[in-house]
């Protein structure tokens, strides 16, 4: 099975790692394991004032910085994940990256808002089921 999982650093990345690890019969090492992580554009002031390359830079630096202790952890549980980064709207990019990449399944962690708090903040993991012809799993 080809995995995509949406990590961002945050303890909801954190839970579904462990809820991974203890789900190895669900999601062994067969599987072909994807990282993704999607960065919020700067605001275009800050963009000029730097220039794309600065800009360049800092997204890899802050999607090395999500990305290495997800490996970590995972080359633990004998698993070889590929990785991607974007710079977005999240829940766009990460519903448009598993269909267009054919992946099974997008796991990802969620802040578990209720519907009126998902109406006022907004939630990626709406926006994620919203727009993705792919199975999503939420880990709470």
């Amino acid at each position: 099975m080809k995995i995509l999982l949406a990590v961002d650093g945050s303890p909801y990345t954190k839970k579904m790692l462990a809820y991974l690890a203890t789900h190895a019969e669900m999601f062994g090492t067969n599987n072909q394991f994807t990282l993704l992580n999607v960065q919020m554009p700067l605001p275009p002031r800050a963009r000029a004032a730097v220039g794309a390359e600065v800009v360049k830079s800092y997204h890899e630096e802050e999607a090395t910085k999500v990305f290495g202790p997800v490996v970590k952890f995972l080359k633990r549980h004998n698993i070889e994940p590929d990785t991607i980064s974007k710079v977005g709207h999240p829940g766009e990019l990460i519903a448009k990256t598993a269909d267009s990449g054919k992946f099974d399944l997008v796991i990802m962690g969620s802040h578990g808002h209720s519907a009126l708090g998902n109406l006022v903040m907004g939630s990626v993991a709406t926006k994620v089921m919203a727009h993705c012809g792919t199975p999503v799993l939420l880990v709470r």
